[in-house]
C-alpha cells in the first residue's frame, strides 16, 4: 500500500507560513536542500530544477503523486508554473479553481479523504502531501509519515501545519539531521 507523506517546513511556533501565506522568513540551509532534494528530488518544483542545478528529468525516487491545497498551490501560480511538479500526477484541492483554467493538474472540488484512500489502494510510489494546515489536518488519519523541516525562528502567526480540530495523534521520530544554522529535518512514522 501506498504511504501518505507530509513533508514540510515549520517555524518553532508550528506555522508553515505568514499570514499571507509567505514562507521567506526561513533562513536557507543549502545543507538541508542537500540532504532532502538528494534523497527526493520530487521536491523540487520542475521549473527551479535547472536553477538549482538538478536536471529537469532527474528521476523519482519515492514519490509519484503530489497533492496540495490551493493555497500551496498559488505560489507556483504567482510565477506562471500552472504545473509546478510536471514529475508528479498533480492533485489540488480546491472549491474555487476551475479544471477547464489548470489542465495540467486534477482540481479536486470533493472530500479530500476520499481521493486519498482510493490512491492509497492503486497501484504506485508514495504520495506526497505539499500542504496546508487545512488540508494537512483534513487528512491526519490518513497520514503515514512526516518529513518536518524545522528552523530556528518563530513566526508569531501564520497557518498552522495543522489547522483543524483537536486530535492528538502519536508520530515516533525515526531520523534525525541537525544543520549548521541550527535547522533540523526529523523524519516520523506513526505510531
Amino acid at each position: 500500500m501506498r504511504n501518505l507523506v507530509y513533508y514540510v517546513a515549520v517555524s518553532l511556533d508550528g506555522y508553515i507560513a505568514g499570514p499571507g501565506g509567505e514562507y521567506d522568513f526561513y533562513p536557507h540551509d543549502p545543507d538541508m536542500l542537500s540532504v532532502i532534494n538528494g534523497e527526493t528530488p520530487e521536491f523540487v518544483p520542475t521549473f527551479v530544477r535547472e536553477q538549482v542545478g538538478m536536471p529537469v528529468g532527474e528521476p523519482n525516487k519515492r514519490f509519484d503523486t503530489v497533492l496540495m491545497g490551493r493555497g500551496s498551490y498559488e505560489p507556483g501560480l504567482a510565477v506562471g508554473a500552472t504545473n509546478p511538479y510536471a514529475h508528479l500526477t498533480q492533485y489540488v484541492v480546491s472549491s474555487t479553481l476551475s479544471q477547464a483554467d489548470y489542465p495540467e493538474v486534477t482540481i479536486v472540488d470533493g472530500d479530500p479523504l476520499e481521493l486519498v484512500r482510493k490512491l492509497k489502494q492503486d497501484e504506485g510510489a508514495d504520495i506526497w502531501l505539499c500542504g496546508g494546515g487545512t488540508l494537512a489536518a483534513a487528512l491526519l488519519g490518513e497520514i503515514d509519515e512526516m518529513i518536518i523541516k524545522s528552523y530556528p525562528v518563530v513566526a508569531g502567526g501564520g497557518i498552522s501545519a495543522f489547522t483543524g480540530e483537536f486530535s492528538p495523534t502519536l508520530f515516533v521520530p525515526t531520523r534525525r539531521v541537525e544543520f549548521g544554522t541550527g535547522a533540523q529535518a526529523t523524519w516520523f512514522r506513526r505510531a
